[in-house]
Formats: C-alpha cells, sequence, structure tokens
C-alpha cells in the first residue's frame, strides 16, 4: 500500500489544489490527480488513507463508463500511456490515480440526489418535516427510503461548508432552464446508480455531481459516486431507524467525534488502525461495486 499526500510534477502547471485533488493544466486539458488526503469537517487531516486516490479515480471511471449512455462526460482517459508526454514522465505518482480530462466550464452548483434520510436531511426532517424544503410525509425514520429519490442542491460559502439551497435559488444563480435540466439528469443518474448499485449489494443513500460545459455541451464531471462524493450502505445490514454501516468516510468522523474534536484546525493524525480499516472500507466499495481488484 501507498500514501500520497502531495504530488511534485515539476514542468507542468499547478492549475488547482483541492483537498483530495492535484489538478493541473496542459495546454487545454486538465490532469486530475487523485492524493490520498481525506477531510472531514471541512479540515484536511495530517493522515493519508492508503491508496484512497486510486480507489477514487477508478471508480469515476467505472461511472463514467457505465453513464455513457446518459450523459456526455468530461473524461478522456486515465492510461498514463495516453497522456502528452510532459506527464508521462511522472507515471510513478500517476498510476492508477490520475486522469486527463477536457477543461469544462463548471456551473457553480453541487448538484445533489437524495434517496435516503440521513445527515443534513435527517436534521432537518426531525425539525421541519422537509429536506432543503422539499416536504416529506411524516412519520419516516433515520436512514428511511424516501418515497421518491428528490434533489436538493446545494453550494460552496466562503468558509468552505457545503450550503443546501432551495431550486429556486438555484434557478436564480443558474437559470431556470439550466437548473431544470440539472435536476432532471441528476434524478435520472441517480436512479441509474443506484439501481445498479443494489445489484451489487450496495445503497447510494445520497451522491452529488458537478457538471459544466464543453463547447456549450452539458458534461458530468469532477469525481462520480465515489465514497468520498455519496453515502454507500451495505444493503445487507441496512435497518430503517438507526444510522447505518458505511463504506464512506463516516467512519473516520465517527472516530473524530469519539475523541471529541472540536471540529477546527489542526486536526488530529489518525491512528494507523483507523486509516487502515478505511482504506478496506474504500476498496471494499470498490471491489463490490466493479467487481475488479486495485
Amino acid at each position: 500500500m501507498t500514501v500520497i499526500l502531495n504530488t511534485d510534477l515539476p514542468g507542468l502547471e499547478l492549475y488547482a489544489k483541492g483537498k483530495v485533488r492535484d489538478v493541473y493544466r496542459i495546454e487545454d486539458q486538465l490532469l486530475f490527480v487523485a492524493t490520498d488526503r481525506i477531510s472531514a469537517f471541512d479540515c484536511i487531516l495530517p493522515t493519508g488513507i492508503p491508496d484512497k486516490g486510486k480507489v477514487l479515480t477508478q471508480l469515476s471511471v467505472f461511472w463514467f463508463d457505465l453513464l455513457q449512455a446518459i450523459v456526455p462526460t468530461h473524461f478522456i482517459t486515465a492510461q498514463v500511456d495516453e497522456f502528452p508526454a510532459s506527464a508521462r514522465a511522472f507515471r510513478r505518482q500517476l498510476e492508477g490515480r490520475s486522469m486527463l480530462v477536457k477543461r469544462a466550464d463548471m456551473v457553480e452548483v453541487e448538484c445533489v440526489a437524495r434517496g435516503y434520510l440521513a445527515g443534513s436531511g435527517w436534521k432537518e426532517y426531525r425539525e421541519r418535516g422537509s429536506v432543503c424544503g422539499v416536504p416529506l410525509p411524516a412519520g419516516l425514520k433515520e436512514s428511511s427510503a424516501l418515497p421518491e429519490p428528490i434533489f436538493t442542491p446545494a453550494t460552496k460559502a466562503q468558509s468552505g461548508h457545503d450550503e443546501n439551497i432551495s431550486f429556486d435559488a438555484m434557478a436564480k444563480r443558474v437559470g431556470a432552464d439550466l437548473a431544470g435540466r440539472l435536476r432532471e439528469l441528476t434524478l435520472k443518474i441517480y436512479r441509474r446508480a443506484a439501481e445498479y448499485a443494489r445489484t451489487k449489494g450496495i445503497l447510494i443513500a445520497d451522491t452529488k455531481f458537478e457538471f459544466g460545459t464543453v463547447a456549450g455541451e452539458l458534461v458530468l464531471g469532477d469525481e462520480v459516486l465515489t465514497p468520498d462524493s455519496s453515502r454507500f450502505w451495505p444493503l445487507d445490514t441496512y435497518e430503517p431507524g438507526r444510522a447505518q454501516d458505511s463504506y464512506d468516510k463516516q467512519f473516520v468522523r465517527d472516530y473524530l467525534e469519539r475523541i471529541r474534536w472540536p471540529k477546527s484546525p489542526p486536526a488530529p493524525p489518525l491512528p494507523a488502525e483507523i486509516a487502515a480499516r478505511t482504506s478496506e472500507k474504500y476498496k471494499e466499495a470498490y471491489r463490490a461495486l466493479t467487481g475488479r481488484h486495485l
């Protein structure tokens, strides 16, 4: 197992550095490199999760292929041999954890689909009987399946926290026509993915997508249906009325809650066993969904 917290690709232009990804610009294309950094409560932890970046990249590539009949994507290739020559020199850092993509003009709204009541949605439902202003039937429990999947957009505040917004607020930001297209497309992708995942023993409780335009065409971008962007629950232990076992980073969040970290920098290091078990959870999700091993 390997851990890469930061990339070092001299000669390539570092275009952006996110919580997990280092993005390089190569002419009119972007090179996404998923590191093994992990964030929780909007802080990057000093401990990496072994092979996490490989899971994120290879699972996204799997979904891009599965969903291509529904939506075009920004994906070009994840084969280092097909990268521009300037990137191929860094094969050891890039192999398995990078992909070349089209540069897109991103829509500044995260498109969230929810099929189950969890997280901030469960909190709001208990208080107001709704999720992001979408009214729901009375009597639902924590982790209950919703009558139908719902679309709950979000946006980034200056602090970096995701902020749920109403559909009307989204429409004011991006225009009513685009908002409607994104809602329809988000729910269509979610239903297809959730249907597939269930056959593999995984429930996708919720997930978020990002979209952009390339030459005027709407495309699916960033990462897709990974344990970082989704809640994955094992079907065989699913039981409404409680929090669920998960394949995502909830395991890390639960540890940080147990040690009563105040959720402000500096973030504490993770014990080796927590990092190793989190890595295995990510890999379990990858194996279950794809039938492959890293």
